[in-house]
């Protein structure tokens, strides 16, 4: 281990024992400013036997199935591989399977890594009789967890508590997470302040898991479960970092790891609760850093921005909504721009999954944005067959709403 690797673990192992060293921590790590530089995207997906949609998955078909690639939570004989343009793969608690790309330097490698990667995982799938779904939820089997660890174990008696919503979350949903650059911190206010103003009307243009009525499903199940844990952190407009690490310090607890298998938490235990001398130990950076990993809002701050409240897309209608994306964040003008067009609906979460684009106001600002996306995404350097297919899609998305808008 080299000097820098042993400074890191003792730096991970540290002991926060005030508020205010957790904040601080807090503060160092949710957002990494500079240039926008790179783009990634995780996909996921429901998985089904290709002959039997509704049959059961187990661990075992999906360690045969993915080979060397197989995570380290199926506990496969070998360390696992990249794919092959560098891709992660990781299995959901549900049998869900999700590609992690690396991040990339541009929406064109990032759509020519995606598919290499994806393009293997198919054949791999294909050769052992499954199929990845095509919709943001299970529409064939109830939840049922498969992967057993202490982790999904404490995760599942904590949601199970609260409803039926954090078990379809972890066991039928599957979503497209976008991660872009915090940009530069002058402009991160406005920035973050976008992202998470686009939400509903990307939420309602690609919404695609639309069972019991809603449009998106997927996103009902997610905003059904511990608003602390899943809503929208609030905070200082001019101060992403604040509303952040107060959404960390008043969120549940899932998991308190110690050697064996019970890592349930006190009930109703938090963060802010922890740190306060709640346990019998004070937290460390790494047990933080763990509990941020917990936290599952809309947009995420990891470094980076993880946008998560879109729905899995269909075939390679993945890579719209991450060019929309792109191009609506190009540059400070055209963030400024967008934040205009959507804050009018910035509140209307719950609308945009139970009705999608019926809603008019929804249907208007989604409108708007097609137009913004027009206008920047010539400057992405995509192809004319990928710039075409991305508007041409949105268009049609727009066009195919079956309901009058309203």
């Amino acid at each position: 281990m080299t000097t820098l690797d042993r400074d890191a673990a003792t730096a991970t192992r540290r002991a926060l024992r005030s508020q205010e060293e957790v904040e601080a921590h807090i503060r160092a790590i949710c957002f990494k400013t500079g240039p926008p530089a790179r783009i990634g995207a995780e996909l996921e997906w429901t998985l089904h036997h290709t002959a039997a949609p509704r049959a059961p998955l187990d661990a075992g078909t999906l360690r045969h199935a993915l080979g060397r690639h197989t995570p380290a939570t199926l506990d496969p004989p070998d360390p696992p591989q990249p794919l092959p343009a560098g891709g992660v793969l990781t299995v959901e608690p549900g049998g869900q399977i999700e590609i992690s790309s690396a991040p990339a330097v541009s929406l064109t490698a990032l759509h020519r890594a995606v598919s290499t990667d994806l393009a293997h995982l198919t054949g791999l799938l294909d050769a052992a009789g499954l199929t990845l779904g095509e919709q943001g939820i299970d529409q064939h089997r109830p939840p049922h967890r498969i992967l057993h660890t202490p982790r999904y174990t404490a995760m599942e008696r904590s949601f199970d508590a609260r409803g039926r919503h954090g078990r379809t979350m972890m066991c039928s949903t599957a979503g497209l997470q976008v991660c872009l650059d915090a940009g530069p911190a002058a402009e991160l206010p406005e920035r973050w302040a976008a992202v998470l103003a686009l939400g509903p009307p990307l939420i309602a243009l690609f919404a695609n898991s639309a069972r019991d009525g809603l449009a998106s499903a997927r996103m009902a199940a997610w905003w059904g479960m511990d608003p602390r844990l899943t809503h929208p952190p609030i905070g200082p407009p001019s101060d992403p970092a604040a509303g952040w690490v107060r959404f960390a310090l008043d969120a549940p607890v899932l998991c308190v790891r110690r050697d064996g298998e019970a890592w349930d938490p006190p009930p109703g235990l938090t963060l802010r609760d922890w740190v306060r001398g709640a346990l019998p130990f004070p937290p460390t950076a790494d047990d933080v850093g763990y509990h941020l990993s917990l936290l599952f809002p809309p947009v995420r701050p990891r470094g980076y921005l993880e946008v998560r409240y879109l729905d899995a897309q269909r075939g390679q209608d993945w890579f719209v909504p991450v060019a929309m994306l792109s191009a609506l964040l190009l540059d400070a003008a055209t963030t400024a721009a967008a934040l205009e067009l959507t804050a009018p609906v910035a509140d209307r979460w719950a609308v945009a999954w139970r009705r999608g684009l019926a809603d008019r106001r929804l249907h208007r600002a989604a409108t708007a944005l097609a137009g913004l996306t027009a206008a920047r995404l010539g400057r992405t350097g995509l192809s004319p067959a990928l710039h075409d297919h991305v508007l041409d899609t949105i268009h049609r998305r727009l066009r195919d709403d079956p309901e009058e808008h309203r």
